[in-house]
């Protein structure tokens, strides 16, 4: 794939991310919360590509880039958010930040991928697919946590 493939493919789950997102705002999220955690098990098929990659990057540079990545899940930690509603069902919170927050880590990721331009495309490929674990791992794991935690609460009462 060409660079301008991966941009338009990169957009394209941009977009299909921030439309589900943008949508949980308007509907009740169902069940236990386990469906937030299950985009963790696409990225396993990015874990063992990068176990398979052999690139010829020193391991600190993904450990840079996982760090990269869960400073990246902070503002998206800090802007999702759950509540229970009239209707006693709980809903993600409507909070327009995580969209801008969302689409900076993005840009930012894309002006990383401008500047590392002498790394080979393997070892780029592997150091942004360990950015991406290091925010969408910690992010939905506390977005679990976070929805659990208020379902216990209501539950409750």
């Amino acid at each position: 794939m060409n660079g301008n493939g991966i941009y338009v493919m990169i957009a394209l789950i941009a977009l299909l991310v921030l439309w589900r997102r943008t949508r949980s705002m308007y509907r009740p999220i169902r069940g236990n919360g386990i469906r937030l955690l299950i985009p963790i098990l696409f990225l396993f098929p990015g874990v063992s590509m990068i176990a398979s990659l052999h690139a010829n990057e020193p391991v600190w540079v993904y450990a840079a880039a996982l760090g990269l990545g869960m400073v990246f899940s902070l503002p998206l930690i800090w802007t999702t958010n759950y509540e229970v509603r009239e209707d006693n069902q709980i809903y993600s919170k409507k909070n327009w930040g995580f969209v801008a927050a969302f689409i900076s880590i993005l840009l930012i990721r894309f002006l990383l991928r401008q500047e590392l331009s002498t790394m080979d495309q393997q070892a780029k490929l592997a150091v942004f697919m360990m950015v991406a674990f290091g925010y969408i791992i910690p992010w939905r794991v506390v977005s679990f946590i976070k929805f659990r935690r208020l379902a216990s609460q209501f539950a409750s009462r």
